[in-house]
């Protein structure tokens, strides 16, 4: 992995790493190579064994519980960096989750449960992660979330994800207004199709990431390590001039008409 920038004596949370094929963890080891200290993060106890020795092989400096759905976990986790840390310099959010039944279906059809719970998971824990980091960033900082070009357009068995991911992108949007006078710089961030755990619950997942290849400038899939670059570098000092921004990174897929 090229190191393109310094992320030397900065403290960041990574949120989101169920494996070794995650966005997140693709993001983690960018931002460890440039040099930051990390807090990551596991859902469950079902899912610490997998995540676990990813966290030891970043060498993070806190491997901590947050499941978003249960009640005070995002606040607690925020708790035990400020004792820790007494800062943050960035955060990634790289968190996503609607029901089989709801994503497999037409979105006219999903059930208020299903809406609301993709919703909480995949943009309001967001919301809610920025004001908790926000008074540990007294000193600036980078909020950055995971969105997909879905949010923008209507692509087929993309479905329910798409409007929840289309809020995402205006919640970035409203809270880079607010919080930019504070330093506070937040962005989206917009891959093209990965195969993730979470990806693999979209309907015909492998169809979309053969059009993706076959129509992308490009002609290839983007990988998790070039996430990772495109993430270090909107958490360093040199992106210090963008905020707000949705940052595509799919091999120029969303330039095709």
């Amino acid at each position: 992995m090229t190191n393109l920038v310094s992320l030397d004596g900065k403290k960041g949370l990574v949120v989101g790493i169920a494996n070794d094929q995650s966005i997140a963890f693709g993001c983690a080891q960018a931002f460890r190579a440039a040099g930051a200290d990390l807090a990551v993060t596991y859902l469950n106890d079902k899912a610490r064994p997998h995540v676990e020795p990813l966290a030891q092989a970043l060498d993070a400096s806190l491997f901590l519980p947050c499941d978003v759905r249960e009640r005070g976990q995002v606040q607690d986790l925020f708790a035990r960096i400020g004792e820790e840390w007494g800062r943050l310099d960035f955060l990634l959010h790289s968190v996503a989750f609607a029901p089989r039944e709801d994503l497999h279906g037409r979105l006219t059809d999903c059930s208020l449960d299903g809406f609301q719970m993709a919703m909480n998971v995949s943009c309001h824990s967001f919301i809610r992660m920025a004001r908790y980091a926000e008074p540990l960033m007294q000193a600036g900082g980078a909020l950055m979330t995971m969105s997909y070009y879905g949010a923008e357009k209507a692509v087929d068995n993309y479905n329910l994800m798409g409007p929840v991911k289309a809020a995402l992108e205006a919640s970035v949007r409203y809270m880079a207004t607010e919080l930019g006078p504070k330093g506070i710089r937040v962005y989206t961030v917009s891959p093209g199709p990965v195969e993730t755990r979470a990806a693999s619950g979209i309907d015909r997942f492998d169809e979309l990431m053969e059009q993706a290849a076959r129509r992308a400038p490009r002609q290839a899939i983007v990988t998790i390590d070039r996430i990772g670059s495109l993430a270090a570098f909107l958490a360093s000092d040199a992106a210090d001039g963008m905020t707000g921004n949705t940052v595509y990174v799919d091999n120029g897929y969303n330039i095709r008409g």
